[in-house]
């Protein structure tokens, strides 16, 4: 039996057993994680950034990685670009001038001779755990998810694969990024995990996950947390970071923000009257289910709208 005495500790099995108390005087010896990049992502996180195509992610975790590795080695895992469009993004068109990264980042492709389906996520893994180890690195960006799990057969490869890099991470203390897709979204709607593709899946692997989104009224790109672990959720749904997709004359391609706004000001306002409708329902006591029979709307939109909007809390 254990002793029941502040300092001691058991192994039982696959338990390591502390008192509550000696759990945190042990982690306080230990200094807190850093912040790698604002407030997004923080050392020894596995993170995930997602968004529709083409909105600018991919640019996104490259500009993370430029500024992370001007200190730090950095490993992006790029299945997505060749290296020519890789450079071509990376070139100012008028003159020519490549963007000069820190040393400090380096890329990787998947060399196409070595895909082979059969055990394709433990093949991946054991290669960025080799390629970590040699580079002693301690901090990779994917890019991407569907990539990398598009050529298994298995449907369930995005779920395994998280789990070998939950385990990869614990084991060699990793930072790690995942870039993922999601499929189209509804732009009168706030951004929320279950736009993540397999979210209710994937969403609990991941230490901390944040979105780009787009206005439905211009080209502005919003920036939007939607799980911290580490600190405060700075980017929520009333105050995300909002700018445009640039490029600099030194052909450095990055996502420049501006200031920060309420996201639901973003949004397609044609669906407003549709909201001050359920909000002055729900207002009134009807149930989601009521509400979704007297509206001719589904129940899990009158109930995302009610839980995104907080319509049980004000009426707008």
């Amino acid at each position: 039996e254990m002793e029941s005495a502040h300092n001691t500790t058991a192994d039982i099995g696959m338990f390591t057993i502390k008192s509550a108390n000696r759990t945190l005087s042990d982690a306080a010896l230990r200094p807190n994680p850093r912040a790698l990049y604002l407030e997004f992502w923080y050392e020894g996180e596995v993170c995930c950034l997602f968004s529709d195509s083409n909105l600018g992610k991919s640019i996104y975790a490259v500009q993370m990685a430029d500024q992370i590795a001007i200190d730090k080695r950095v490993l992006l895992v790029d299945c997505e670009l060749t290296d020519k469009q890789f450079q071509m993004r990376y070139t100012d068109s008028e003159t020519g001038t490549i963007h000069l990264f820190p040393e400090g980042l380096y890329r990787a492709e998947i060399n196409p001779m070595t895909l082979d389906v059969k055990d394709y996520e433990e093949k991946i893994i054991k290669n960025i755990e080799a390629v970590a180890l040699r580079m002693a690195t301690s901090i990779i960006i994917i890019d991407n998810l569907t990539c990398l799990c598009n050529n298994s057969e298995s449907g369930d490869t995005a779920g395994r694969f998280m789990a070998r890099l939950m385990e990869l991470k614990k084991r060699l203390g990793l930072s790690v990024l995942v870039i993922a897709h999601t499929p189209k979204r509804d732009l009168s709607q706030p951004i929320t995990q279950n736009d993540l593709a397999g979210s209710k899946r994937l969403f609990n692997f991941f230490d901390s996950v944040f979105a780009m989104g787009k206005s439905a009224h211009d080209n502005t790109r919003y920036i939007k947390q939607i799980k911290t672990r580490m600190g405060i959720l700075e980017h929520g749904i009333d105050n995300v970071l909002t700018g445009q997709v640039v490029q600099y004359d030194d052909g450095f391609l990055c996502f420049e923000s501006s200031t920060t706004c309420d996201e639901r000001h973003l949004l397609d306002t044609k669906s407003d009257s549709r909201l001050s409708e359920v909000a002055q329902l729900r207002s009134e006591g009807l149930s989601i289910r009521k509400i979704a029979e007297q509206l001719g709307i589904s129940k899990s939109v009158i109930g995302r709208m009610v839980t995104d909007y907080r319509l049980d809390k004000a009426v707008i």
